[in-house]
């Protein structure tokens, strides 16, 4: 059972089955990175509890949901580095002023609240980046745009992106349809990425997975890291 059975109406999961969509054919490529997409405490809050404690601090907050993948995504790092893969990171920018804030502005009443919390911004201490990982420090939801992700990506071979983090149906989206676009091998590790809203995580990998990417668990990754040189 997928983990969007219980919101996709059967009428649907009819019409894109007889379309073909949600083949399984990303695969991990000739050398992939982990992409662990603004796990910071903005995003998940300063500690695990209910969400709606949570966002009393942290307007953004995605609460427990955000700390279990916390967790889901510290059981992949360790070997993922002892097997030398490319971890790469993003965070927002600060936002000094309404210049930078843009138009979030206009969707949100308290971004002008969370643009002053000191950590907000900072990725969480239990999945740190060390020296030899990629961070991107980026202006708006996708980790490409406005900045030399491509550029680096490039640089060092990579063909296949494993996206973690948070929002499913935010961010992490943002950054799959990117790098769709740009025809890298896409996949999503369900148990590491995480959202504010239960509906919109279910059904976004629904789409994500109907359209461009891949939705596989840890497990399969583990697996994968295992098989490495």
């Amino acid at each position: 059972m997928a983990i969007w059975d219980d919101v996709i109406s059967d009428r649907d999961k009819q019409v894109y089955k007889t379309s073909g969509m949600g083949a399984r054919n990303a695969g991990f490529g000739n050398k992939a990175a982990i992409v662990i997409i603004d796990v910071n405490y903005n995003w998940v809050g300063d500690k695990p509890e209910p969400i709606l404690e949570s966002i009393k601090r942290f307007p953004f907050s995605c609460g427990e949901e955000g700390w279990r993948s916390v967790n889901a995504i510290a059981s992949l790092l360790p070997l993922a580095r002892q097997k030398k893969v490319t971890i790469a990171y993003s965070t927002g920018q600060e936002k000094r002023n309404a210049l930078d804030q843009g138009r979030w502005l206009s969707k949100s009443a308290r971004s002008i609240e969370a643009a002053k919390i000191s950590i907000g911004n900072q990725i969480v201490n239990e999945i740190a980046p060390q020296p030899e990982d990629i961070v991107i420090y980026k202006p708006k939801p996708s980790i490409f745009f406005g900045t030399s992700f491509m550029s680096l990506l490039n640089f060092v071979g990579v063909d296949s992106l494993l996206f973690c983090g948070g929002t499913t149906s935010g961010c992490v989206r943002a950054s799959v349809i990117d790098a769709f676009s740009y025809n890298f091998r896409v996949s999503v590790i369900q148990e590491c990425v995480f959202d504010r809203g239960e509906v919109t995580h279910k059904v976004n990998l629904f789409d994500m997975n109907a359209k461009y990417a891949d939705v596989i668990s840890a497990a399969d990754v583990k697996k994968y890291l295992a098989s490495l040189p």
